[in-house]
């Protein structure tokens, strides 16, 4: 994401204009836009014509239109955003208060404005803009006959690919039909890893699977990389790491980056550091609960004890169509930062950020116990007993 101008005033109301650069970027955006906000882009309109003799056609313009947004869809596999609203200001096409749709496109860009631009909001613009963050770990997660390639990027897991290949069991003394399948399957695997990983870019690629399947595969990948003089993976051969996962759903790919030698490879990536927090609070739930808190209730009343010591909040929670829920989860998170906590945002499209919204969306690792506030929520679930 390039940040082309800011201007935000002390009250924090203002505008930014930033160019979307990668398919990601349209995941910040829809984070960025809110209902109520006002969005200034190019976009292609549909006019009618009527010539001087009075026949009536149509026409598709280009022109650059600012509307009040109602709706924002967000397609996360195409990475494409769709912002519906009303026409705010004068233009030679569409009328005042008309309708439009506007689809966000990649290197066009946008100029957003907003009447409250918030801590948590103009954090992500800086994530956003920051080169660093770049999707750097990919992922194979597989069983025999099924397997996902992943991109793991700072802000969401992405699904690149599914193959599924009928592998039938072996028969005695007769492997052949099980073995010519799962060649088949392996090769598509590696046509998959080819055509979705950018080798420049990842630094690691995990191979995970239950047994041996990550093993078997690996030797046939990189056997016929050799019979095919195939440079591209045998010079990133390095890059492979295995690991175990139960299963070849997606799912698994949480115990893949969980594994302590991929937390060492990948210690400087955000995903690998929100996997490693909702780690540490699972563990804390376990073994100290009085140290382990979910729920909006329980943990702000843990942040009035500046008990917080790391916060952990899903960043759908920040979409919030309520503007007052939404300033609350901010207030939350500005708090947390000013008695010295950590706040981890955790992307909702990361296997971690769908573990946590099951846990509500925000939960909390204290520093010291609070008993009390474990006895109060005793006291008032007996009540209502």
């Amino acid at each position: 994401m390039k940040l082309v101008r800011k201007d935000i005033e002390k009250d924090n109301a203002g505008q930014v204009t930033l160019v979307p650069e990668e398919p990601e970027d349209m995941w910040h955006t829809y984070n960025l836009v809110q209902v109520g906000d006002s969005l200034r882009a190019s976009t292609i309109r549909k006019v009618q014509t009527e010539s001087s003799t009075g026949s009536v056609g149509s026409n598709r313009v280009r022109t650059t239109l600012t509307l009040c947004v109602e709706a924002i869809d967000f397609d996360s596999q195409a990475c494409q955003l769709r912002v519906k609203g009303t026409n705010i200001q004068e233009n030679e096409y569409v009328k005042m208060g008309a309708y439009h749709t506007i689809e966000l496109e990649p290197n066009r860009q946008f100029t957003l404005a907003k009447k409250q631009w918030d801590s948590v909001v103009l954090e992500r613009i800086e994530q956003a803009c920051d080169p660093a963050w770049s999707a750097d770990v990919a992922a194979v997660v597989m069983q025999e006959g099924l397997a996902h390639i992943c991109l793991v990027t700072p802000s969401m897991t992405l699904t690149r690919a599914k193959v599924e290949v009928n592998i039938p069991r072996k028969r005695k003394g007769n492997c052949s039909q099980h073995d010519r399948a799962l060649e088949r399957f392996y090769e598509q695997v590696v046509q998959a890893i080819q055509r979705h990983i950018h080798f420049d870019v990842v630094k690691c690629i995990l191979v995970a699977s239950p047994g041996f399947v990550r093993e078997q595969f690996c030797d046939y990948m990189f056997q016929q990389a050799v019979k095919n003089d195939n440079k591209v993976l045998l010079e990133n051969r390095s890059k492979f790491l295995q690991v175990h996962a139960s299963s070849g759903h997606k799912y698994s790919l949480k115990e893949a980056l969980c594994d302590p030698t991929v937390a060492s490879r990948l210690s400087d990536t955000k995903a690998a550091g929100e996997v490693k927090a909702l780690d540490d609070f699972y563990k804390m739930l376990q073994h100290e609960p009085d140290r382990a808190f979910y729920g909006l209730k329980q943990v702000e009343k843990a942040n009035e004890a500046m008990a917080i010591d790391t916060l952990l909040i899903s960043d759908e929670l920040f979409r919030h169509q309520d503007v007052a829920t939404r300033s609350r989860y901010v207030r939350l998170v500005d708090s947390v930062k000013e008695n010295a906590g950590t706040v981890r945002i955790f992307s909702s499209l990361h296997v971690s950020g769908e573990q946590l919204s099951q846990l509500t969306g925000v939960a909390a690792i204290l520093r010291f116990p609070v008993p009390e506030l474990s006895d109060q929520e005793d006291d008032s679930s007996s009540e209502e007993d």
